[in-house]
């Protein structure tokens, strides 16, 4: 018999734990076996699922509401603006705490992004630096529900009336998020534009809701998203006109979300609210164990409100042993991945320079910015796998 020349692990040399991402996304065989139905369907790209999926996350929401789906958030947000009349000229105030495609989508149709600080507390959009940045061209207002955790919407649509301007809501965190007993998505504002990116509380691998109760924004989303062509794939290929014909109405995008990510979408849907019992679970036991560390934790939400837990923020407080970081960096030799969010708008080169900006603009989100980290938290993660983040947490800070 030959002689077995497989390594040995040294049993003096201590094996490293698994490394723990940032974040994986909670895919189960409902999912892969709805895919494996689609691609045998033959139907593939916008058809019966998409259409299906709408349907379902309109009924999850409920109050009227409807939902279009699209490829991203981003498509999203661009439609919805598009479909408001936002255009050259036009202001649309952001706050400088959350991703580019918040003000991206404002640049795509030559209007200006408007930056804003961010609340001390929350986090979110700083509501009087909102109102103290309306000014005569400015035309709407993009609150972010950061991390999970919905903005002052009475508020916002205090300011939004008073001064005529349209919301739209950047949800991308907020599923299933609660304010004052109502989910976000079925508040007063003019559309809510939901996320299903990869990291996200549900995931259709790439895609994104717009909800409405708007008839004629949503007419226009669904006409836009397809390149402005008067009837969808699914409308020609299933009535009794010829499927070559339609008619070009507007010049529009490629927004249309598949059937393949929607079969997936339907059966993340049906699981969303075990998913949100998990990360409420996850992020209480953060709470707990994190406690006496010199962590500033974040904000819990008020009666009748709840929070989606996407992200899971801590600040360092001054006088922790070591910077963001190189906390950071220690983590991740220990095996834990780690993210920050966000590096503020305001410090990319594209919108510092085109928009003439400078970090005294914006005290709280460069303050925040120097000290925050996003820990992990997703479904998947078993109580071991946190106390294991905790415990290294507790190590390192204590």
């Amino acid at each position: 018999m030959p002689e077995d020349l497989t390594p040995k692990p040294d049993p003096a040399v201590p094996i490293a734990p698994p490394f723990l991402p940032f974040a994986l996304p909670d895919i189960g065989d409902e999912e892969i076996a709805a895919v494996v139905e689609c691609l045998r369907s033959g139907w593939v790209t916008t058809g019966p699922r998409t259409r299906q999926f709408e349907h379902d996350f309109a009924a999850y929401l409920g109050d009227g509401v409807d939902a279009i789906s699209v490829n991203s958030a981003t498509a999203g947000l661009h439609l919805a603006l598009e479909a408001l009349g936002i255009g050259p000229g036009d202001e649309v105030i952001v706050p400088t705490l959350t991703f580019t495609a918040t003000a991206e989508v404002v640049h795509y149709l030559g209007a200006h992004p408007v930056l804003v600080d961010a609340d001390p507390d929350t986090l979110n959009l700083d509501l009087a630096a909102v109102e103290a940045a309306i000014g005569p061209r400015t035309r709407a207002i993009i609150p972010v529900h950061y991390a999970g955790l919905a903005c002052d919407m009475d508020a916002v649509q205090a300011l939004a009336a008073t001064y005529q301007l349209k919301v739209v809501e950047d949800a991308a965190h907020a599923f299933p998020t609660h304010y004052k007993g109502r989910l976000v998505g079925t508040l007063a504002s003019d559309a809510t534009v939901f996320s299903f990116y990869a990291n996200k509380t549900m995931t259709t691998g790439e895609g994104g809701m717009v909800v409405t109760r708007d008839a004629n924004l949503a007419r226009r989303v669904r006409l836009m998203r397809i390149h402005g062509i008067s009837q969808d794939a699914f409308d020609r290929y299933t009535s009794r006109t010829p499927a070559w014909f339609y008619d070009v109405v507007a010049a529009g995008f490629k927004y249309n979300l598949t059937d393949l990510a929607s079969a997936m979408g339907i059966e993340q849907l049906r699981k969303i609210d075990r998913f949100l019992l998990r990360r409420q679970e996850l992020a209480q036991a953060y709470a707990i164990g994190l406690q006496g560390l010199p962590l500033r934790l974040p904000c819990v939400p008020g009666p009748g409100s709840s929070h989606a837990w996407h992200l899971y923020v801590v600040r360092l407080e001054a006088n922790a042993r070591f910077g963001r970081d190189e906390l950071i960096a220690r983590l991740s030799e220990r095996g834990i991945g780690t993210s920050v969010h966000f590096i503020p708008l305001h410090r990319h080169p594209f919108w510092r320079d085109s928009c003439r900006l400078s970090p005294e603009q914006f005290p709280v989100a460069e303050a925040s910015f120097a000290c925050m980290l996003s820990l992990p938290l997703y479904t998947r993660m078993s109580d071991a796998d946190q106390q294991r983040i905790i415990d290294t947490l507790r190590e390192l800070l204590t």
